[in-house]
């Protein structure tokens, strides 16, 4: 019997992540699954996001069946054995028979055929867990049950206490909400006749949540009348304002700049992107004429005229991120962190070289690590001098008053004069911004 198309694509799709460091969501919309019906695709989004989201959880339950540790395994009968334990530990509607059957067969189809009586037997023995209703209250505890890296945990606890940590983890092990940003308005009644249902922004009154259907299969996104965009994601572009010379120092893949340019029609727009790749993706999802996308890194960048609003949305560890991306978890070393940072400290410092005197930049990250996030701000105030931080709360006021910001809470948006979020806490991502101001 062939392996189900779902699970065929969800298991090449994890050999990919494993090997070739892609990104799951990626490749879960990749060409590959073009071919795949709707309920096949999201049998494999799950299977995929599932594996990745509790793969500490899936190894604890799996080790004491091996007589040899799973890292000494061949990566592909190690995902064959995550596969079947994710629907036998976590999915109830899989038969029990089937998760078997087909983790034997895909370890087969991947030419490890002497390794399929071994992933048979391993299956055949795992038992359902018993799991405490809630961890105990030390970071421990909380990576343990809620599959995440312990030095991960104990930092967010560190900085930022533990309930907050705890939110974080359950966040991430959520399959998040997905928001939009409606780019015609006749398309909110066109997704409602193909069976999506929304509901208002949670952060921001403009943006809508997808409560019901998949809007990753509209016509409407596909031909870009709507866009998905975490929340969190649409409020660093509108915190930025309005400018006439406006520059995304890194903005693949064009969410904010796209944001940005709906926002100030009649503003020049410059986006660069160092990657030739992303830079070609922008220009296929940017068709607004006010844009002008350049492939160059901004701490090179050839341009005199100084612009009057630059966002800086820099590259970073994506810790805020992980509902999207949880294979980034399993990656991110803390050593990683002092390599982004002083790339973030680079990127930052040139971007400012290019600010008009009385012109604002907006530095965000999508990462809730302090040294990505404040340290970088605060180490480049200190040696970029005609520099200044605003507060950024006077701004969140102004755009509750007026109407843009649906979020109430305005003190947990912020800490000190930086916007932060918390996956958890807020209906969106983690982002942090702060805003600089040159003399």
């Amino acid at each position: 019997m062939p392996v189900s198309p779902a699970r065929a694509v969800a298991f090449d799709i994890l050999l990919r992540v494993e090997r070739d460091q892609g990104f799951a969501s990626d490749l879960l919309h990749a060409p590959e699954t073009a071919d795949l019906s709707r309920e096949d695709h999201a049998l494999a989004t799950e299977l995929v996001m599932s594996v990745l989201r509790w793969r500490d959880r899936l190894d604890v339950a799996l080790a004491p069946l091996l007589s040899r540790p799973l890292a000494k395994l061949d990566p592909e009968v190690v995902l064959a054995l995550r596969l079947a334990a994710c629907q036998l530990l976590l999915l109830d509607r899989v038969p029990a028979h089937a998760a078997v059957h087909e983790s034997v067969e895909l370890v087969k189809r991947a030419r490890k055929t002497s390794a399929a009586g071994f992933v048979n037997a391993v299956l055949r023995k795992l038992q359902p867990e018993t799991r405490p209703a809630q961890p105990e209250p030390t970071a421990a505890a909380l990576a343990s049950y809620y599959s995440h890296p312990l030095w991960l945990v104990e930092r967010w606890a560190r900085a930022f206490g533990y309930a907050t940590a705890q939110c974080v983890c359950q966040a991430g092990q959520r399959a998040p909400t997905s928001a939009i940003r409606v780019r015609a308005t006749a398309a909110v009644e066109e997704l409602r006749t193909e069976g999506i249902e929304l509901g208002p922004g949670l952060l921001l009154a403009s943006a809508l949540r997808v409560r019901l259907g998949n809007i990753a299969v509209t016509a409407a996104l596909q031909e870009g009348r709507i866009a998905i965009q975490d929340e969190a994601s649409q409020l660093v572009a509108v915190l930025l304002g309005y400018g006439a010379r406006m520059l995304d120092a890194c903005a693949a893949p064009g969410g904010k700049t796209a944001l940005l340019a709906e926002r100030n029609p009649q503003a020049e727009i410059v986006a660069t992107e160092i990657s030739p790749q992303r830079a070609q993706l922008l220009r296929q999802r940017i068709s607004a004429a006010n844009v002008q996308i350049t492939t160059t890194d901004v701490r090179v960048l050839p341009v005199r005229q100084p612009f009057d609003r630059i966002l800086v949305d820099a590259p970073c560890s994506g810790t805020g991120t992980l509902a999207h991306h949880p294979e980034i978890k399993w990656r991110l070393q803390a050593a990683d962190l002092a390599r982004q940072q002083k790339q973030q400290m680079e990127i930052l410092s040139a971007a400012l070289a290019h600010l008009a005197p009385g012109g604002r930049l907006l530095y965000s990250t999508c990462s809730l690590e302090p040294e990505e996030n404040e340290a970088v701000a605060e180490q480049v105030l200190a040696t970029v001098p005609g520099v200044h931080l605003l507060d950024l709360r006077p701004e969140l006021m102004r755009l509750h008053e007026s109407g843009e910001l649906a979020w109430r809470d305005l003190d947990s948006l912020t800490s000190g004069p930086y916007l932060r979020t918390f996956p958890g806490v807020h209906p969106c991502d983690g982002f942090f911004a702060a805003m600089l101001e040159k003399s």
